[in-house]
């Protein structure tokens, strides 16, 4: 029986130390909350990312024998679903226990290839810094901390055995790295299909490496040509397939005649495939941003981008972006030059360069990026640390001056951890509400609220939603935000017939699947639909209609509207997918909303902050300025058997501006007249509804439910 060799015994010990490190690292934020009751679902911590709940979701409906709505876009074939399922089978640990901690084991794997890539140049101390550092790196951590259910628990783990895997086949050219390469693709691929991108930049710079140092090498065209394989628009079994014939040939030494010929045909496949046609769209979304979408054919409708309003996909400065990615900007520039003279000392780690050219997209893309350049630019700084130990006279002071420099880099980022409290996704209050509905509502049923709670609503009321944190474009948000931005009438009508149409549209797609592709048939917006069907050409004149009588469609399951409190934060924003000429594009002049809890009151002035005062004697506010009447004035407050109650006084019928102190929170709302009309305010703020449209669900100080009537 063979015995482990020393420098494998090192590599063996410095994985555990570093997959022990990142684990231990992670369990900060668990130990900081394990004892408060307010994030705790069914005796566990909830998870902290909305996306978490999608993949949650899959989840659930495997386990129960893939028993889910039809048309619920429930994930049940996805690799984060099925994995999940997989292990909450095995392991005897609850649902919520697993989905938890699932982030924190998985994504310390970026410690192994860390350290065998830093094996294949022969310094395993480099590896060693670089793993600690990269485990837990601002991007890194935020995006793979406990709790931080979601595909980023592997979306660095697997390029980076890909970058492995890589670099050992350039450097060795043995056969099994082929396979392994090729291996690695399919399930990175597998876990996350918008690897595209990235895999293509591998493709690409191995092409330039050969096309310039070694084009006579065959071994790196046979690479290639088993990469594009691996890459080729096509169902994974497919790629399988594709990859073990071209492996069985590449083995054949008789068949080495035709390594050019197979890279020809695979790159042919490539494109043939629509290969590129995945590139383009992500590039289209994250780099070329317009704040418009506009339709192609039809009316060609013009709806607001999502991408405009989302935070990780916008601008971040400098130093934002060198922390997220080292931890500190010093840290970061030495990561810089580190790496610049690593690639110089070992050409092999230039293949590290798509992964930092796709973090360094973050300058325009944003600052989700910034995770993909956080392990190879570990390396950089990591190395200089193990060149400058080099000069200590003494062994004893070459392990010091390391463990100093380590834990210098190491420090800011274990100062982010300890400070990065991040919440759950919804408090337990706010979760009852949904466990609540879901003993209410049918599984069929439609619940409208934002596309922020959609996963969360989906996960814990198991009925349907209209948008979500993946169905969010502007032709999808543009019904939503109308209905909870304008009057309970309009919206109520748009609520039916948006559902109605949604569920139309998909029978009509899954019926005619064959069709639609063999002509390219163009599926439009429901709001184009709706506009056609009841002869408009104009879907603003179509909008207008709803205030009249309109014939509904035929009433299918029940909607529900979800109003949680929380929505008061992003009310501007949500306004805006719906405020703008849909045939013109022009953004219509923004309603007046103001919502603060930082006030100070002296006497009959009362100060809003950012230049808002109120005069409560003259009854008008002061803005910037200009003085504007005041025209209602509204307190409400829950009393100590949390009774709702509240008091309008109409102050002066002429006055443009409303004035809603909701004590029970401390938070005053400035909004006009559009705004104190709107369904959110009215059925939320002021539980003042129709009844002949809407029936009281749940009312509770954190969300309201309503049902449609109609």
């Amino acid at each position: 029986m063979s015995t482990l060799t020393k420098e494998t015994k090192t590599t063996l010990l410095y994985i555990a130390l570093g997959f022990l490190f990142s684990v231990a690292i992670r369990m900060i934020w668990f130990y900081q909350f394990a004892e408060y009751e307010p994030f705790k679902f069914n005796a566990q911590l909830m998870i902290n990312t909305n996306d978490g709940y999608y993949w949650a979701e899959g989840a659930r409906d495997i386990l129960n024998n893939f028993t889910h709505q039809e048309f619920d876009l429930s994930p049940v074939n996805s690799a984060a679903s099925l994995l999940s399922a997989f292990f909450i089978k095995i392991l005897p640990f609850s649902f919520e226990s697993v989905i938890l901690f699932m982030p924190v084991f998985l994504s310390s794997l970026i410690v192994i290839p860390i350290i065998l890539i830093a094996k294949s140049i022969d310094n395993l101390e480099m590896g060693f810094i670089a793993a600690l550092l990269a485990s837990i790196a601002y991007s890194y951590y935020n995006r793979t901390m406990i709790g931080y259910y979601d595909t980023d628990m592997l979306n660095i783990v697997l390029p980076m055995f890909l970058l492995w895997s890589i670099i050992w086949a350039i450097k060795t050219n043995q056969d099994k790295y082929l396979l392994i390469t090729a291996v690695d693709i399919l399930i990175y691929r597998w876990w996350y299909p918008q690897s595209y991108s990235l895999e293509s930049a591998f493709f690409g710079l191995i092409l330039l490496y050969t096309l310039i140092f070694d084009r006579k090498n065959s071994y790196n065209y046979k690479l290639l040509a088993i990469m594009m394989l691996a890459m080729v628009n096509f169902d994974g079994y497919i790629r399988a397939i594709f990859v073990l014939v071209a492996f069985y040939i590449y083995k054949q030494e008789k068949y080495d005649r035709y390594v050019y010929l197979i890279l020809a045909l695979s790159v042919v496949l490539f494109f043939a495939s629509g290969g590129f046609n995945p590139i383009w769209a992500q590039l289209k979304g994250y780099v070329f941003k317009d704040a418009l979408h506009i339709g192609e054919e039809g009316l060609k409708l013009h709806f607001y981008s999502v991408m405009q309003t989302v935070r990780e996909a916008g601008h971040i400065p400098f130093d934002t972006f060198a922390n997220r990615i080292s931890g500190h900007v010093i840290t970061f520039l030495a990561s810089v030059i580190g790496y610049v003279y690593l690639a110089y000392r070992h050409k092999i780690m230039l293949f590290g360069l798509p992964l930092i050219g796709l973090g360094f997209l973050a300058s325009v893309g944003g600052l989700r990026f910034t995770i993909y350049a956080v392990p190879v630019l570990a390396f950089g700084v990591a190395f200089l640390i193990t060149e400058v130990s080099r000069f200590m006279p003494t062994q004893r002071l070459k392990v010091l001056s390391m463990l100093a420099f380590t834990l210098l880099i190491l420090a800011p980022n274990i100062a982010h951890v300890e400070e990065y409290k991040v919440p759950t996704v919804f408090n337990a209050d706010e979760v009852k509400i949904l466990d609540m509905l879901k003993s209410k509502a049918d599984r069929e049923d439609y619940v409208i609220a934002w596309w922020d709670y959609g996963y969360p609503i989906r996960y814990y009321s198991d009925v349907k939603t209209l948008i979500d944190g993946g169905k969010h474009g502007g032709d999808v948000n543009f019904p939503v935000s109308f209905m909870l931005t304008n009057p309970q009438d309009v919206s109520a009508k748009l609520a039916r017939l948006d559902v109605e149409y949604r569920e139309k549209k998909f029978k009509f797609i899954k019926d005619n699947e064959q069709m639609i592709r063999d002509k390219n048939l163009t599926i439009f917006s429901n709001i184009e639909e709706m506009t056609k069907e009841y002869g408009f050409n104009d879907t603003n004149d179509f909008l207008l209609s709803l205030e009249g009588d309109v014939k509904l469609p035929k009433k299918t399951r029940d909607i529900y509207f979800y109003l949680p409190y929380r929505m008061i934060d992003i009310y501007p924003t949500v306004e805006m997918f719906s405020n703008l000429n849909l045939m013109n594009g022009e953004m219509n002049n923004r309603s007046f909303f103001y919502a603060t809890k930082q006030f100070k009151q002296e006497e009959n002035i009362l100060n809003l902050g950012q230049g808002v005062v109120v005069d409560l004697k003259e009854l008008s506010v002061n803005i910037n300025n200009s003085k504007v009447p005041i025209k209602r004035v509204v307190q409400s407050a829950y009393d100590k058997s949390m009774k709702f109650t509240k008091d309008v006084q109409l102050v002066n019928p002429k006055g443009e501006l409303n004035l809603i102190f909701m004590s029970s929170y401390n938070t005053f709302l400035l909004v006009d007249e559009k705004t104190y009309n709107s369904l959110y305010i009215q059925l939320s703020v002021l539980q003042e509804y129709d009844k002949m449209l809407f029936e009281e669900v749940i009312l509770t100080p954190h969300a309201k439910v309503y049902k449609l009537k109609i």
